[in-house]
């Protein structure tokens, strides 16, 4: 526990990617195994289900530091992060645990989770004791789930490479799909002579860089590009190895089950293959909203009807693996070749090729573009022809051209504080738009898109200017517009609106106007996309 508390300490006392990666060198060279593997599940957003509410945690909290409700409160209202509270609030004392971090959690965490009230609340103030300071918030953040930390699964596997004189991504294709943080799993992870017997695992994915110029400029002739559309859906491996099919979505979630027809249609693959694609919800010869897809991800079981009304295809783009062997060094031209190959011969429905794009120019491209929403597409995808398949985000092959987002002003109404580096400053802002009766009605949440002059300036006029508080929320006087860009939207009966949006940022405050200007919500609805 000491060695990961210190770790955390060096990794958050610094921006310098550099440091932190030689701060993790550090310490996965002298951790043994079975922490090692912990700390890396950690590190590389993993965590356990959550065993005790934080409503419980402070109240043994307020308990074993002998503090009325009150204080606890507003302590956690300035602080903004309740592990962060606790720990500052208990009383310190001249302890430091020396017990392994793989102790702590496999003894002592993960047994949380059966224990009666009673019992949970005897172990969770006994660690606290046991603890030093750093220790106990460590210990704190792993029992509410809000462990983070400022690297990347990214510079984890970096630094796992470099100890391990593997290719990061060697290591990353080991780390994809499940995997359970073992001392055997992590000695396995950096052997050279790792031989992976799950038939399951998924590669890496290949993810695209936005294109930030006139692609003429920047990408060059046309001619060594292959122009895809780029589907709105859910990015997904399709694999089939010995004589089993499994379905991974990007977030490294095993959806095999939710999509049994494209699994039934994948039966027709030939062994050892590996597909690159997205599901998409395909009726009447078109590609649907993403809302319609978006109603199955949520479903535990999917009836006879809901695969009737919302028909799910898997709209391959890629081949990775081949009769068992990688062939992603190949370049796109001759994997899509194989690709297109394939997908003939087994001439299923639920399967597609992905059609290419063939404009002849930038020029006509750049006028398709203004098609796309019509067409249920986010862009273009433009690939290098003589493109390897990559691990992760790399410049210069892949890059996705998107329309430009949908765009809204809106008032800020109502005010959060931020968590970690920002506890101490409300950046988690509610926003609003008129209704027809000239109300301001929430619209979205927004939490990235201003500097950090403006965030400031932000938190003091909220600070000045609240009219009301509920619990950590604070009612702003109306006053400040912004402009906010999204990517989608939706009708939804769960948003007091009417109206869900996907990846709502700030792009611009407005001080050139005035909230009486600000968008309605007729206006918005006006933006709903119509189901074919």
């Amino acid at each position: 526990m000491k060695a990961f508390a210190d770790l955390y300490t060096a990794i958050d006392e610094t921006n310098k990617t550099n440091a932190k990666i030689a701060a993790l060198k550090d310490y996965f060279s002298s951790a043994p195994p079975e922490d090692a593997a912990w700390v890396m599940h950690f590190l590389m957003g993993r965590r356990p289900r959550r065993a005790v509410s934080g409503r419980r945690l402070a109240e043994w909290a307020v308990e074993e530091a002998n503090l009325p409700d009150w204080l606890f409160g507003e302590s956690y209202d300035a602080v903004g992060d309740i592990a962060e509270t606790i720990t500052l609030l208990l009383p310190e004392r001249n302890v430091s645990s020396d017990l392994p971090l793989h102790v702590w959690i496999e003894d002592r965490l993960l047994p949380l989770q059966g224990l009666p009230e009673t019992e949970q609340h005897d172990a969770i103030i006994g660690a606290w004791r046991e603890l030093d300071l750093q220790q106990r918030f460590i210990w704190n953040k792993l029992i509410t789930g809000g462990f983070r930390v400022g690297v990347s699964a990214k510079l984890v596997m970096r630094a796992l490479a470099e100890i391990s004189e593997l290719e990061t991504a060697t290591i990353a294709h080991r780390l994809m799909g499940n995997w359970e943080p073992t001392a055997t799993f992590y000695k396995a992870l950096l052997s050279p002579e790792n031989v992976d017997t799950d038939q399951s695992r998924p590669y890496p994915f290949f993810l695209a860089y936005p294109v930030d110029d006139d692609p003429e400029k920047s990408l060059g002739d046309i001619t060594e590009w292959q122009v895809e559309w780029k589907w709105d859906g859910i990015r997904s491996q399709l694999i089939r190895r010995n004589g089993e099919t499994h379905l991974w979505s990007r977030g490294e979630e095993l959806v095999t089950d939710r999509y049994p027809e494209v699994i039934e249609a994948a039966q027709h693959l030939p062994d050892g293959t590996v597909l690159d694609g997205e599901l998409l919800v395909w009726k009447n010869d078109s590609v649907q909203p993403f809302a319609q897809l978006q109603r199955l991800i949520g479903l535990k079981t999917v009836s006879k009807k809901t695969l009737a009304d919302f028909p799910v295809i898997f709209m391959g783009y890629d081949i990775l693996e081949l009769n068992g062997e990688d062939i992603r060094l190949q370049p796109l031209q001759q994997r899509r070749a194989t690709l297109e190959s394939i997908l003939a011969a087994v001439g299923q429905e639920r399967m597609r090729l992905s059609p290419i794009v063939d404009v002849g120019s930038w020029e006509n491209l750049a006028a398709l573009i203004h098609e796309s929403r019509e067409r249920q597409v986010e862009g273009f995808m433009i690939k290098r022809l003589n493109s390897p398949y990559r691990v992760g985000r790399v410049r210069g092959d892949w890059w996705k051209w998107k329309v430009a987002p949908y765009t809204v002003d809106a008032v800020l109404i109502y005010a959060q504080r931020g968590s970690g580096k920002r506890a101490s400053l409300y950046t988690d802002y509610t926003f609003g738009v008129w209704d027809d009766t000239g109300n301001l009605i929430p619209f979205t949440k927004a939490y990235s898109g201003l500097t950090d002059e403006e965030i400031r300036k932000v938190d003091q006029f909220i600070k000045n200017n609240t009219k009301e508080k509920f619990g950590p929320v604070r009612t702003v006087k109306p006053e400040l517009v912004f402009e906010l860009a999204f990517e989608g939207i939706q009708a939804s009966s769960r948003h007091k609106s009417g109206i869900a949006v996907r990846f709502p940022r700030i792009l611009t405050w407005r001080h050139d106007k005035p909230m009486e200007e600000a968008d309605t919500l007729d206006t918005i609805r006006a933006l709903l996309p119509s189901e074919s």
